[in-house]
């Protein structure tokens, strides 16, 4: 298990966690949580060995191996599926062995590691990885130099989840991700076996993976059992005892010190004075709550709003004439709508905001914008497009120059840049700061339209609850892209679906849309197919049987029964036969399998001589043993369905 003991954190002259202690036992998932700059990140240093501790310790087993996503990523001519492979060590390091190796027996033994860790499975697993993550599936062959850097992230993550490791140091996971990716992920790791530790600001993500809680606030780490929403009530009611404690221990204090005060030069009550004053010395103080000092801003009132806003009527657009991403886009902005977008990555989200900011013009149909539309846009990776040379109170001049620099500084003062740090380049400022100023910018401006494009990337819960509270008030009209469930529920009304080049409200909530994401998923795999074929079959030959006669012949009644037990029989050959045919399949394998293992049992074929033959032998039966258990679940699901079929067809005879 992962261990800490006294341990105390420091960087530089800052101590940041002092005399923590706290146990992750294996197959433990906690949530590393507080706010940014308290020492999250430096744990995870100290875990990998990165940093050492001031006093105390971590303590891991020897054996474990630590996984962490990488922060940068070189421009490499690695393909991006073998980029994920080299997250798996082992399977790389035998793979290297196997290259070299000469030696017979020692081959058979590399190979028997090798099918142990389940390395001839490894590609596919690590394809998995990546559809999972949003790659298309060409994606793998490409190298890893000609991707973005969001999608860059999301390749060091998919090699860290390709890492078999016992401990898994996440932070951030989700800044990259769209909301099909963070679903995705939520139930990868609720599946995954190994223990984990992460650091997120999203609420829904931590109480869907969590089940406890590392809380860092004040140089202190408590540990909470539970999900992020327990930790949260936990906190509050801890929260609320301490005030009154401290309310009460005032009152307390207040009346010894009155009677000490009054009594305290009287002989005949100067004992009683003394005694009070040595219970005064001993209480042991409660500290009194201190208010978080949360941020707040708000969107200042639009000077004013047309309407409609905007007006999309069968348009067409993308990069392309003869190739539009999306079309026959039919839309209406009115002032004061909340529109959330959904769809999974690449199904064309961000050129639906490119169209409805301008960055992109209609291929077909017609844009009609009203008069005195002012969009303001965050864009996904907004914080790219700042000035690094440039300070917050250069931004704000360069959108405004004729506004006087002290109405300048005061509004800057607004979302916390005060005094030397107007003026400090915008490169020496935190993500969760920068996100800051890019936010100030557009509030600025005063939009009437506000389009906001993965907005919560690089902000902590404080921030987080700052923009949904913000967007609430806000006056103007809304088009919200982002993976933070709490950010969609809180700021939007309505819900559309991008997805296979056209634009369409979504009926439901995003619970409905995580359990459509849900049967899609399960509806890929062939024993669900085979379900509802069966199910299919049965309701179709219910249907179709006929009822008895209004005579109530019994001859007629024999008759009928006869035509439905012929129509049953039809519709169950072609299942049986179907079994019969995986059976067969089956046992050619298997057979094939057992005379491959035979020779590999035979004692000559581990000459050096024979490298060759012995790999050619190896790599057969590998490809016979994946063979086989292809025909099994084939089998298992068409016997699946056969059953399906009698249990139906058996109620219908019934009736």
């Amino acid at each position: 298990m992962l261990q800490l003991s006294q341990l105390s954190i420091a960087r530089g002259a800052r101590a940041l966690i002092s005399d923590a202690n706290a146990q992750l036992f294996p197959g433990q998932k906690a949530g590393l949580v507080g706010a940014n700059g308290c020492g999250k990140s430096s744990l995870f240093s100290l875990l990998r060995g990165e940093l050492v501790a001031e006093t105390g310790e971590a303590r891991l087993p020897p054996s474990w191996v630590i996984a962490h996503v990488a922060q940068e990523t070189p421009a490499l001519p690695t393909s991006a599926l073998d980029y994920v492979l080299d997250g798996d060590r082992e399977y790389r390091a035998i793979q290297a062995e196997l290259d070299s190796e000469t030696d017979g027996h020692a081959l058979a033994e590399l190979h028997e590691r090798f099918g142990m860790i389940d390395g001839y499975t490894a590609p596919a697993r690590a394809q998995r990885l990546l559809a999972g993550l949003g790659f298309e599936q060409e994606a793998g062959a490409q190298p890893v130099s000609s991707f973005s850097g969001g999608w860059r992230m999301r390749l060091n993550l998919a090699q860290a989840l390709m890492c078999r490791s016992d401990l898994l140091l996440l932070d951030e996971p989700t800044n990259h991700l769209d909301l099909d990716a963070v679903l995705w992920l939520e139930s990868y790791l609720r599946d995954w076996q190994g223990t984990v530790l992460v650091i997120a600001h999203d609420r829904e993500f931590l109480d869907a993976v969590v089940d406890q809680v590392w809380h860092v606030e004040n140089g202190r780490l408590q540990v909470y059992g539970g999900n992020f929403s327990r930790f949260e009530r936990t906190r509050a009611e801890q929260l609320a005892n301490q005030q009154s404690m401290f309310e009460r221990q005032q009152r307390t204090m207040a009346h010894l010190q009155s009677y000490i005060d009054r009594f305290r030069a009287q002989a005949t009550k100067a004992r009683q004075a003394q005694s009070r004053i040595k219970a005064l010395e001993r209480l042991e103080r409660v500290a009194a709550v201190r208010a978080d000092q949360d941020f707040e801003f708000s969107f200042p009132l639009p000077n004013g709003a047309p309407s409609p806003l905007l007006v999309l009527d069968r348009v067409a657009v993308g990069y392309r004439q003869d190739q539009p991403i999306l079309s026959d886009i039919t839309l209406t902005l009115m002032p004061g709508a909340r529109l959330g977008l959904l769809g999974r990555n690449g199904a064309g989200k961000s050129t639906l905001v490119k169209l409805l900011t301008g960055e992109l013009a209609p291929l077909r149909g017609e844009r009609v914008d009203g008069r005195g539309l002012l969009v303001g846009y965050y864009a996904q990776h907004q914080l790219e497009s700042l000035d690094g040379a440039a300070s917050p109170l250069l931004h704000l001049k360069r959108i405004d120059g004729r506004a006087r620099e002290q109405a300048l500084r005061d509004f800057l003062g607004g979302f916390r840049f005060q005094g030397e740090r107007v003026e400090q380049p915008v490169a020496g400022l935190s993500g969760g700061e920068q996100a800051r100023l890019a936010l100030a910018l557009i509030c600025w401006t005063r939009p009437n339209l506000l389009i906001l494009d993965e907005p919560t990337n690089h902000l902590d819960m404080a921030m987080r609850d700052a923009l949904t509270f913000a967007l609430q008030e806000y006056a103007g009209a809304v088009v919200l892209v982002s993976h933070d469930r709490q950010l969609l529920r809180s700021s939007v009304e309505d819900l559309y679906l991008v997805e296979d080049g056209r634009v369409l409200a979504f009926d439901g909530d995003l619970d409905d849309y995580a359990a459509r994401l849900a049967q899609r998923g399960r509806s890929s795999g062939s024993g669900d197919k085979a379900a509802s074929a069966a199910l299919a079959a049965a309701a179709s030959v219910s249907t179709s049987a006929a009822a008895p006669a209004d005579s109530g012949s019994r001859r007629d009644q024999r008759r009928q029964a006869a035509q439905v037990r012929d129509q049953l029989a039809s519709r169950r050959r072609p299942l049986q036969r179907r079994v019969e045919g995986c059976e067969k399949a089956m046992s050619v394998a298997a057979q094939a399998l057992a005379a491959c293992d035979a020779r590999l049992a035979e004692p000559t074929i581990y000459d050096a001589a024979r490298k060759a033959e012995l790999q050619q032998l190896l790599q057969e039966g590998a490809r016979l043993k994946a063979l086989v258990e292809s025909h099994e679940g084939d089998w298992l699901a068409a016997h699946e369905e056969l059953e399906a079929f009698d249990r139906a067809a058996a109620g219908d005879l019934e009736d």
